[in-house]
């Protein structure tokens, strides 16, 4: 039986003012799933992402990748974990801006030893190579967004996380690029967690989940979700 790509077990997080956010969070994610997760501004899908990501501690819990708890891991080994088997789309982008577009794309292949022709064809998949020797500065919001998508994607990792990942981007280019998400689980088996406040963006995903009350629950559907939300 293969093992999950990521379990959450009895996730808890609460911020200094008492406010619990995550409250003993159970979740688990397959080999090769594309999920999207929606709710409330606020209730903590950013903190979700980032306690996945290791940029974040929990209070309470574990968070398992590949069946391995990551708290377990010393400061070395979670860094290669990271670098190896995570891919990262932040609203804030994160190029690195004294870098071409090429460059910045090729950080993951060169941090794990993989040939940096790659890039290129990253590139091309979110319509830049012809700017591949551009500098961040020289491009739009939405272009920049393609770049960072095409880093987190470049060294076809286990697990990609994305908060709002088309959020600064055109419908047709934000179709395309969900589209690339989705092969990319569908062909390397890579597991996809993809915050969202998008309905549209949501209906590529495999299932829904909405967090709410500190966990998360599985939509019944989009149209029930806004119905709650309205009440």
């Amino acid at each position: 039986m293969t093992r999950p790509a990521l379990e959450c077990r009895r996730l808890q997080k609460t911020f200094g003012s008492g406010r619990t956010i995550l409250a003993g969070l159970d979740f688990t994610l397959g080999e090769g799933e594309f999920i999207a997760i929606m709710g409330d501004s606020g209730v903590g899908k950013s903190t979700l992402l980032n306690l996945i990501a290791g940029l974040d501690s929990p209070d309470g819990g574990e968070i398992l990748i590949d069946g391995v708890p990551i708290s377990t891991l010393n400061d070395e080994a979670a860094t290669r974990t990271r670098r190896e088997k995570l891919g990262f789309v932040f609203q804030a982008f994160h190029v690195l801006p004294h870098l071409t577009l090429a460059q910045n794309v090729a950080v993951p292949l060169l941090l794990n030893g993989q040939p940096v022709a790659a890039a290129q064809r990253m590139l091309a998949a979110v319509g830049l190579l012809d700017r591949q020797n551009d500098l961040p500065r020289e491009l739009s919001g939405g272009e920049l967004q393609r770049v960072a998508i095409a880093r987190a994607l470049v060294h076809h990792p286990r697990l990609i996380l994305a908060d709002e990942p088309t959020g600064n981007l055109d419908p047709q280019t934000a179709h395309e690029i969900l589209d690339l998400l989705l092969a990319e689980t569908k062909t390397t088996g890579a597991a996809a967690i993809m915050v969202t406040h998008s309905e549209a963006a949501a209906a590529f995903a495999d299932r829904v989940l909405i967090l709410a009350d500190g966990t998360l629950h599985e939509a019944a559907s989009l149209a029930a979700f806004n119905e709650s939300r309205a009440r």
